[in-house]
């Protein structure tokens, strides 16, 4: 089973060619604050422009207004956008229609009630994310929306159908990713965490042992 694979959350030159070189179809950049991982649209725009044309650059926004992703797009020329906030389908299908791209919106999953909400997107984005929500104990230590190195209960996928194509993200490293494909059936995964040394340190031999691990999936 081939597995296509995006790796989110690049900011080097070093890590974005050894994700290109070993197969990675998407590349993602992140444009939230807060996040360990953020870049400017002018670093993302140096990255992006190296990426052969089969290669996708994906920009990761969270509740973006359209000066936002405007004001990015001007400078980095992202071919696709992904959203991981509180979207709703309404706007997620209006960012599509105002930016012409097409727009991948991350569902946070936690028990099949949460997968049964991403039925509300279908119509409204290109693709869906499905990532693990967290939830903190304490109200004042926020979580980010993603890239916590934390996965959910595979098993709620297993078996689904969407009319678009989805992507598995949540705690995938190499150690795990067979089995997540075995029970899921993802044909596309998303690594961020999994490939990193500490918060936004990207590993370029985690990066490369993952992409071999994925790709050992069609052997």
């Amino acid at each position: 089973m081939s597995v296509g694979v995006k790796v989110c959350g690049l900011s080097s030159k070093e890590t974005l060619e050894t994700a290109v070189s070993c197969g990675a179809l998407f590349v993602g950049f992140v444009f939230y604050q807060r996040s360990p991982r953020v870049v400017t649209p002018a670093q993302a725009s140096k990255l992006a422009y190296q990426l052969p044309p089969h290669v996708l650059s994906v920009g990761l926004f969270v509740d973006p207004d359209d000066a936002a992703i405007g004001q990015t797009l001007q400078q980095a020329p992202m071919r696709v956008l992904q959203l991981h906030g509180d979207e709703t389908p309404e706007r997620c299908r209006a960012i599509r229609q105002q930016f012409h791209r097409p727009v991948m919106k991350a569902i946070r999953v936690s028990n099949s009630v949460d997968v049964e909400a991403a039925k509300r997107y279908v119509d409204a984005v290109d693709w869906l994310l499905f990532d693990a929500k967290v939830v903190s104990a304490d109200p004042h230590q926020a979580t980010l929306p993603g890239g916590n190195g934390v996965s959910f209960d595979w098993t709620i996928l297993a078996g689904r159908q969407w009319p678009v194509p989805w992507m598995l993200a949540g705690g995938l490293n190499a150690a795990n990713i067979r089995e997540a494909v075995k029970v899921t059936g993802a044909k596309f995964v998303d690594v961020s965490s999994g490939v990193e040394t500490g918060p936004g340190i990207k590993s370029n031999a985690m990066i490369r042992e993952f992409l071999d691990a994925a790709r050992a999936l069609a052997t």
